[in-house]
Order: C-alpha cells, then structure tokens, then sequence
C-alpha cells in the first residue's frame, strides 16, 4: 500500500484530495500537512526506515513561512540518504513557465502538476504501480 504525503496551506485543497483518494487505489495512509519543515524533520528522523518513509509527496510551491521551493532546496540536501526513493510531485496553481522549469530541475521531482489535483492524476499513479 502506497505513502502520500501532501503539503498545502489551503484546508481546501487538502479536502479536494481526501475526497479524491476515497475514491483511488493510490492510498489509503494518506498525511495532510500544512507545513513542509515537519515534513523534512521526520524524514531525517526516519531516513533510515523505508517502511516509514513515504512513496509520494505532494507540495505546493508558493505557502507563508516555509514554501515549496524551501522544501525542495532542503530536501535536495537529504534525498540521497533516504532508504527510499521518493517520488516528488510540485503541484501548483502557478501558470508561470518558469516555476515549471525550475520545478524540474530538481532531479527527485517526477512532474508539476497544475491545481487541481484530478482524479485521473491519482488513477494513472496506481496503474503504474500495478
């Protein structure tokens, strides 16, 4: 059973995907965060633990405080020393090209995807794990 993680500051978004995972076969050990750093800091923590790691992450790019693009600059600095490979999805409402292409960049990040999140995205995940 696959780990998803999303990081957003929106509470709306959050449900939008929990009502769309209820729906999946992606994942039913699905973590809402609104904060990314605590993100980060469990996986330094567990970085050891596969098991605990998550499968996919999904973050948003612009949030108060710590934004996506903090989290990805740090997690670039750790996701070699993960147990796990972990599949990075940036997920944004941005329509700038150059938030596209500086997202992808970043060797760990599988795609951008533009808000919101469809059913379909989550679909074509769990078929390619099947």
């Amino acid at each position: 059973m696959s780990k998803l993680v999303l990081i957003d500051d929106e509470p709306i978004f959050h449900k939008i995907v929990q009502m769309t995972l209820k729906y999946s076969e992606l994942s039913h050990q699905a973590t809402y965060s609104y904060d990314g750093e605590i993100v980060l800091d469990y996986l330094e923590e567990k970085r050891a633990e596969a098991r605990s790691l998550p499968d996919y992450i999904f973050i948003d790019l612009y949030m108060p405080r710590f934004n996506g693009w903090d989290f990805l600059n740090r997690f670039q600095k750790i996701y070699q020393s993960l147990k796990k490979n972990i599949s990075i999805y940036v997920v944004s409402s941005s329509v700038d090209p150059r938030d596209v292409d500086r997202s992808k960049s970043y060797p760990f990040v599988t795609t951008f995807i533009s808000k919101p999140v469809m059913k379909e995205i989550f679909d074509n995940m769990a078929a390619s794990m099947a």
